[in-house]
């Protein structure tokens, strides 16, 4: 392909994945979930592993992710996606199994699954969506909640004497042996789309290589949640979520 046939308009129209259903997603408006939907399915098609990809689907916000795309899908138990996922990739090795979690699920009732999981250096993707809140419940607090930050059971802010520092999953599973690849990315901006997708391929390629673990976190919005417009949200996330999750490489190995 030339240049002058790369610039025809018939090559600028802007196709999504195959991979991606005809439906209307859920997600309220502004919610990352949407896009780091449309970049894991985008890798898929590109790295053409539809046939053998696998996805745990989790109990939160993104529990439908199976309606959205198009690939093999297993329901999973509030914490347990870990669990399952280990379950698969261990009766088929051959498949690329990954999971999909928020951070109540993955980092509150699924602390242990995933820790142990991770430690294991099971080959399995998992994706972490931390908004730092429970989008789909309510509001309430979760285990990453800032400090000071308010939610509905923490309406004056969240209070470290008596709820406890933000919990850094990440931080503490990159310390972990089986861990081959911890990132944090977010996708508020053009440029951390790009890396996002880019990470997202690379813990694909690390778990048929049977490399370990590979954990990519995305330091995500809840404007539902925090009562904001979806401007406000993501000026907020980068004005103070990346202060306590800041953006890049945690481990690579």
């Amino acid at each position: 392909m030339t240049t002058q046939d790369i610039i025809k308009p018939e090559n600028l129209v802007y196709t999504k994945t195959s991979i991606m259903n005809d439906r209307n997603m859920h997600y309220c408006p502004g919610c990352s979930h949407g896009v780091v939907h449309k970049l894991i399915g985008e890798v898929i098609e590109e790295m053409g592993i539809k046939e053998t990809v696998i996805g745990i689907a989790p109990v939160g916000c993104a529990v439908f992710a199976y309606n959205y795309l198009d690939i093999d899908w297993q329901e999973a138990a509030h914490g347990r996606a870990p669990a399952i996922a280990t379950a698969i990739s261990r009766l088929l090795p051959e498949n690329c199994v990954f999971t999909y979690q928020g951070d109540g699920d993955l980092a509150a009732i699924g602390t242990a699954e995933t820790i142990h999981a991770c430690n294991r250096g099971e080959n399995i993707v998992i994706f972490f969506i931390n908004n730092a809140i429970y989008g789909m419940t309510g509001g309430q607090m979760a285990p990453t909640t800032l400090e000071g930050m308010k939610t509905a059971t923490c309406p004056y802010g969240r209070d470290v004497k008596l709820n406890g520092f933000p919990l850094k999953i990440s931080d503490l599973l990159a310390q972990l042996d089986g861990t081959c690849y911890v990132t944090r990315q977010s996708v508020h901006t053009v440029p951390a789309i790009r890396k996002s997708k880019k990470a997202i391929r690379k813990a694909f390629e690390n778990a048929m290589a049977k490399k370990g673990t590979s954990v990519v976190e995305f330091v995500s919005t809840c404007n539902s949640g925090w009562k904001m417009t979806p401007h406000q949200a993501n000026m907020w996330m980068e004005e103070n979520m990346f202060k306590k999750y800041p953006l890049g490489d945690l481990k690579d190995k």
